[in-house]
């Protein structure tokens, strides 16, 4: 057993958290801030930083090539930009917050995608301009990038940001893959820096990979008999969830 996690307890919780690390790539991001939670209780908020990026690398690496005919770099490189700034200032912010402050900011963020999907029951017209503006995808970037630095809690936010441009599930997912990969290989330099990852954490990752591409598969298998509609409902569900959780519990 790693000298991280002392009971048998704690490992279940552990495995559990890496599954939905895998099962939220494949599709039902929303179940990523499950995750989030298991091993902020089980490691402490700082440590669990650190220790989520690997399992979510080892993720994404699975993930890319699964769902690679679907989506392109293209709507990547219109993102990655105001997300980098986000990460630089989610990291700043993490210098001067606590993880209460951080948690309620996330969550307001979250909530604030949903409210505007919301928009799309009463001026659909309304919607689609925001939708498409440029300062909307700009906010959503840096929006994102802050969430990933702060939490490693970026998949809400983009996903939903994904979905008010009207883009299929499957190509969705391709989008969101790419996207992930990059950002989460630009942000190892800085946690290594931190000490964040350390030989202790990648032991405890090695032995959580298979939990993580039990759950890429299982997502994978089922978000292909998840019919669109059903789809994007999930997606705002799981994001109430997570945005009311941060915000208030």
């Amino acid at each position: 057993m790693n000298e991280l996690i002392h009971s048998p307890g704690a490992w279940v919780m552990a495995c559990i958290g890496a599954l939905c690390v895998g099962l939220a790539k494949s599709g039902f991001t929303g179940i990523s801030l499950i995750s989030v939670f298991l091993f902020a209780d089980l490691f402490g908020a700082k440590t669990s930083v650190g220790l989520v990026l690997p399992l979510l690398i080892v993720a994404d690496l699975t993930v890319y090539p699964a769902f690679r005919e679907h989506g392109s770099w293209k709507p990547v490189g219109k993102l990655i930009l105001p997300a980098l700034l986000g990460l630089v200032g989610g990291f700043a912010i993490l210098a001067v917050v606590n993880d209460e402050q951080a948690r309620h900011g996330i969550g307001a963020s979250v909530l604030l995608m949903v409210a505007f999907q919301a928009l799309r029951l009463f001026n659909q017209a309304a919607f689609d301009r925001m939708a498409h503006s440029s300062g909307f995808g700009i906010s959503a970037g840096i929006a994102g990038g802050m969430a990933t630095a702060i939490a490693n809690a970026a998949g809400p936010v983009i996903q939903l940001f994904l979905l008010s441009r009207r883009i299929p599930k499957m190509e969705l997912i391709g989008i969101s893959a790419r996207f992930f990969l990059l950002i989460n290989l630009i942000k190892l330099p800085m946690n290594f820096q931190l000490k964040l990852i350390n030989p202790s954490t990648l032991t405890l990752n090695a032995m959580l990979i298979p939990a993580v591409w039990v759950g890429v598969f299982s997502g994978r298998y089922l978000v292909k008999k998840v019919p669109q509609k059903w789809f994007e409902s999930l997606v705002i569900a799981f994001s109430i969830i997570a945005g009311v959780r941060l915000c208030f519990f």
